[in-house]
């Protein structure tokens, strides 16, 4: 067939419906618009923001993802989505919209590519479903605005099974290898829990690959395995081979090791026990901020694991909306496919997309931490399940059965979706009347479909579906579109208190002042090599962030890293490298580093004397 020119490619290609681009291009601006709204005020994780900054000023912190621009320590988390944040940085400048933009780039092509990726097991219709509803999720949403890494993690594993849809229906071992590679790029970016949608992934190619023979199959996913590992590995075992002291020393181990840091640090302490204590004790003060509630995600921190700890309250508001039309789809879809043969696509599409969402539910609901935008990896299995239901409906008009199901998947989203807002701090008066009217006009319109749409007018038999999809998706897309008029991000949970987004909003509210702060102390400091030093880098962050200076973290994130050293720090005070430092004296730090520089310096303004932690500014 000839390409069409470059000034149609908005149209659809051959062999698909003339509606299917347009209205994925569509979904596409609208997922956009709503990640793009308002970025340049964004309100930033400050301690991945310094870091993308150091990164992009050094081809060295770069390549060692290191925290601060004099490499020190590394992050705490394996560098993949800051290469990209850095790199928008390096090319666009430093401003707010440069580090989320990447982000934001990053929702939409997750859109197209998860439309295609359902698209070619169950064709377009369901393509275009899963992709509206993925936009219409508000945990998306919320992800797309802030600068967090799990944007990246979600759009390379969307790949992947993109890529295994693709050897599920061409047959080609290549697609396969390529799923494999995109997931552990994917590792790079998220490390452990990218590897999570593997069982999906292996799952469907050994039920549904044209591969006759199951050893045969079971030799591909082996070697899928071993690329996976190889990719995933790469670059901690590369940056394992340099020299301790060519390196900066690596955050979140005990050891100066990569491998104790994601495997550990980043991975059974995050399901099983408490990432705080993973690497050693953490500095007082932190835990204090912790008990006190003043940590980003304490929207959530008191909700405990359970089996139903993703389907109520907050984290049931950001992103299981539309569970009851995802659960009743794959069901109708086992139960009507068992006599379609092993190689059925869309049972093989059941398996991939509800493998993925129950491996992740089940360690998102038993561990021990986490934060409420790692919801947004359920996000693409759960829209990709709505549009297997799609598929189920055929082609309309429908039939008698067919309207009646899909009216009973509307009341139960809507059901649903009423009871999530129970407990809400902040509903809009609008949105309950709203969705109420939209699902009474599906309810009225539905039953007398026939009546209202003659079989010449094919107006009405597309009508019919938009209005019965549009009712089931009014509360998710109401929900995601007030996440982004209140300007909120990755940290919050929609309809939360104004209290708890004062808190992950206050950010954009003090960033003139923290800037102004930055270049008055960057004239004060004169020629000194370092703007000052602080316990932690926790405490660095925002300076960094700032300045795009030198701000020393003493002990790394949670300040039990042994860089510096005593010996270095005050070699680095001697040589008038620093002279200021921001300590927290209440509550007291038994760090020997800390200790000495309360000592030998001079005191010189007290911060926060009435607050849980107090902080002290030292003058060597």
């Amino acid at each position: 067939m000839p390409e069409r020119p470059r000034w149609q490619l908005w149209r659809s290609p051959v062999g698909q419906p003339a509606w299917a681009r347009p209205l994925l291009l569509l979904t596409a601006a609208l997922a956009g618009l709503a990640y793009g709204w308002g970025m340049g005020g964004a309100s930033l994780e400050t301690f991945y923001g310094a870091a993308a900054r150091s990164m992009s000023q050094s081809w060295h912190d770069f390549i060692f993802g290191a925290f601060d621009p004099a490499g020190t320590v590394t992050v705490d988390k394996l560098p993949g989505a800051l290469w990209v944040q850095a790199l928008s940085l390096r090319l666009l400048g430093f401003h707010i919209w440069a580090l989320v933009l990447p982000q934001a780039i990053e929702g939409v092509l997750t859109v197209l590519v998860l439309y295609r990726a359902v698209r070619r097991l169950v064709g377009p219709a369901a393509g275009l479903a899963a992709a509206v509803a993925l936009a219409a999720t508000p945990v998306t949403v919320l992800l797309g605005r802030g600068n967090v890494s799990d944007s990246l993690l979600i759009l390379l594993l969307v790949l992947a099974a993109d890529a295994t849809s693709a050897a599920l229906t061409g047959g080609a071992l290549r697609w396969l290898l390529l799923a494999a590679a995109w997931v552990g790029l994917a590792f790079q970016a998220k490390m452990v829990q990218a590897w999570l949608v593997l069982p999906a992934l292996a799952a469907a190619y050994l039920l549904a690959a044209s591969a006759a023979r199951g050893r045969t199959r079971i030799g591909h996913v082996a070697a899928a395995g071993v690329i996976t590992v190889l990719v995933s590995l790469s670059w901690m075992t590369a940056v394992s081979l340099v020299p301790p002291h060519d390196r900066p020393y690596v955050d979140g181990s005990r050891n100066d090791s990569l491998y104790q840091q994601v495997f550990d640090y980043n991975g059974l302490a995050r399901i099983s026990g408490d990432p705080l204590t993973a690497a050693g004790p953490p500095a007082p003060f932190l835990v204090t901020i912790v008990e006190t509630g003043q940590t980003l995600n304490f929207a959530v921190q008191n909700v405990r694991p359970s089996w139903h700890r993703l389907l109520v309250g907050p984290l049931g508001r950001d992103g299981s909306w539309l569970l009851p039309a995802a659960l009743l789809s794959a069901v109708l879809a086992l139960r009507r496919r068992t006599d379609q043969g092993r190689r059925d696509p869309v049972r093989a599409a059941v398996v991939l997309w509800g493998g993925w969402w129950l491996v992740l539910a089940a360690f998102f609901s038993a561990g021990t931490y986490l934060n409420s935008y790692y919801l947004a990896a359920l996000a693409p299995a759960t829209a990709a399940l709505c549009g297997v239901g799609v598929s189920l409906c055929g082609p309309p008009p429908w039939t008698a059965r067919v309207r009646l199901t899909v009216l009973a998947t509307s009341a139960a989203c809507v059901a649903y979706g009423l009871y999530l807002l129970h407990g809400a701090a902040v509903v809009p008066g609008w949105i309950i009347p709203v969705a109420l009217a939209v699902f009474a006009l599906a309810a009225v319109v539905l039953p007398l479909a026939p009546r209202l749409a003659p079989e010449p007018d094919r107006r009405w038999h597309l009508a019919v579906p938009a209005l019965a999809c549009a009712s089931v998706l009014v509360l998710s897309a109401g929900t995601a579109a007030s996440t982004v008029a209140r300007g909120l991000g990755p940290f919050d949970t929609p309809f939360e208190a104004q209290q708890v987004s004062s808190v992950t909003q206050s950010f954009a509210a003090r960033w003139p002042r923290l800037v102004a702060g930055m270049q008055q102390l960057e004239q004060q400091q004169g020629e000194s090599r370092f703007l000052l030093g602080v316990d932690t880098s926790l405490l660095a962050a925002p300076d960094i962030l700032a300045s795009g200076r030198e701000v020393l973290p003493i002990g790394g994130y949670l300040g039990e890293d042994p860089v510096p050293t005593l010996a270095t720090l005050r070699s680095e005070i001697s040589h008038g490298d620093v002279h200021l430092f921001l300590l927290p004296i209440r509550p007291a730090s038994p760090d020997p580093r800390l200790r000495w520089i309360e000592t030998h310096c001079a005191k010189t303004q007290v911060t926060n004397p009435l607050a849980p932690v107090q902080y002290a500014n030292y003058l060597c």
